[in-house]
């Protein structure tokens, strides 16, 4: 995040005077994902455009009558539930306000049962998307702006239904994105009328996936599912069935989706194609133009998610006149969807002074939030394929 928070002496003043009215002259917000681990390369960019929606807010000097908003980093590894529970664990104790996380859904959860509900803390997810954490009672403390994999395994089915394709083999990392991910494409497909030849998981962290593509390839499939991680097993099982001969076109899900997977595959990824949680329109070409100006990619997966999930929280506070998870929880649902103005990204000012006149709002962002059920995103999906070495968007669902 290039953006520096500016300070000046009206700030203050404000600041103090909010104090005086009861107000935190500080807001601190956990910003908790994987910077280490199998979606590494993704992480850095969702934290950047969390701390995008923090700064606007900051600088507007609005909210909560002029509180200032403090991004606190910690990882989870994505796929290392104690590393993530011990960092939740001391975000808390370190005075944060809400979470924007977790990222993988197998520590999100753990985050969430260990940590966030016995603390009341409020957690938004921009990328967790397990069918399991639908049904996790969570007392009004867990929200999410990607959609669940239920709905991605009824789009990928839509994806290739379209494509003509009636027959795959499918691997999936060994974990609960992957499992759910897995199990709902296979119920989709299948009831469709396709055919899955093979359903086996996979381990990340390994040198040699031969053996795996052996299998993959013995069971037939005109092409293979990999729904994995971009940077560790997913990767790992695309060299192998290349190197083999054992396939040459892959069905990639949304943790296989990031500009690092073509960089490490070169050309030979040319053909293959996927989707991801993702939006055209207005907020998604505003979310690019502030990434432009801030110097990150504010069109790298979940990065609108990230930044919406920050907006979320801080609009729910205003809307609830306090900073108390237990207040602003029960907010985030109405700020996000209709009636009311239609906020996108950068105008998170207007939004803010919406909402401290009494009025509403219908908070759009960068990947057309709207919550049902539980907490859950709607959800839209970014159709595409990879062509001359680059992932290129052609269609949404």
């Amino acid at each position: 995040m290039k953006r520096i928070l500016l300070g000046s002496a009206a700030s203050v003043l404000v600041a103090g005077a909010a104090l005086a009215e009861g107000h935190a002259e500080e807001v601190k917000l956990g910003i908790i994902l994987g910077y280490t681990g199998p979606i590494e390369s993704l992480a850095g960019h969702m934290a950047d455009g969390a701390e995008e929606a923090m700064s606007e807010v900051t600088e507007s000097g609005l909210l909560l009558g002029g509180a200032t908003v403090t991004p606190v980093r910690a990882d989870t590894g994505c796929i290392d539930n104690a590393l993530a529970t011990s960092n939740t664990e001391r975000l808390i104790a370190e005075g944060i306000s809400g979470i924007v996380g977790g990222d993988c859904s197998g520590v999100t959860g753990a985050m969430l049962q260990n940590v966030a509900i016995p603390n009341g803390m409020v957690m938004v997810s921009p990328s967790a998307t397990s069918p399991a954490l639908t049904t996790v009672e969570d007392n009004d403390l867990f929200f999410r702006t990607a959609p669940s994999d239920a709905r991605e395994g009824e789009v990928m089915t839509e994806v290739l239904m379209d494509r003509g394709i009636e027959s795959v083999a499918l691997t999936y990392t060994n974990n609960d994105y992957g499992k759910g991910l897995a199990d709902a494409f296979q119920t989709a497909f299948e009831a469709a009328g396709g055919e899955v030849t093979i359903s086996t998981a996979h381990e990340d962290g390994k040198a040699d996936y031969s053996a795996e593509v052996g299998a993959l390839s013995a069971a037939g499939g005109d092409i293979l599912v990999v729904a994995g991680y971009l940077d560790q097993g997913g990767l790992g099982i695309i060299r192998a069935a290349l190197d083999t001969g054992a396939y040459d076109q892959f069905v990639l899900p949304g943790g296989m989706v990031g500009d690092s997977i073509v960089e490490n595959v070169g050309a030979d990824l040319n053909g293959s194609f996927g989707q991801i949680a993702g939006s055209g329109g207005d907020g998604a070409a505003k979310m690019t133009e502030l990434g432009e100006a801030g110097g990150y990619d504010g069109t790298s997966p979940y990065t609108p998610e990230s930044y919406d999930a920050a907006a979320l929280i801080m609009l729910a506070m205003q809307a609830a006149g306090s900073m108390d998870p237990a207040d602003y929880g029960p907010m985030i649902t109405s700020v996000a969807n209709a009636p009311g103005e239609e906020i996108y990204p950068g105008e998170l000012a207007k939004a803010l002074q919406i909402l401290a006149d009494g009025g509403e709002i219908d908070y759009v962002g960068g990947s057309a939030v709207e919550l049902i059920g539980p907490g859950e995103s709607a959800g839209t999906y970014r159709e595409i394929e990879v062509k001359d070495g680059a992932i290129e968007t052609v269609g949404f669902r």
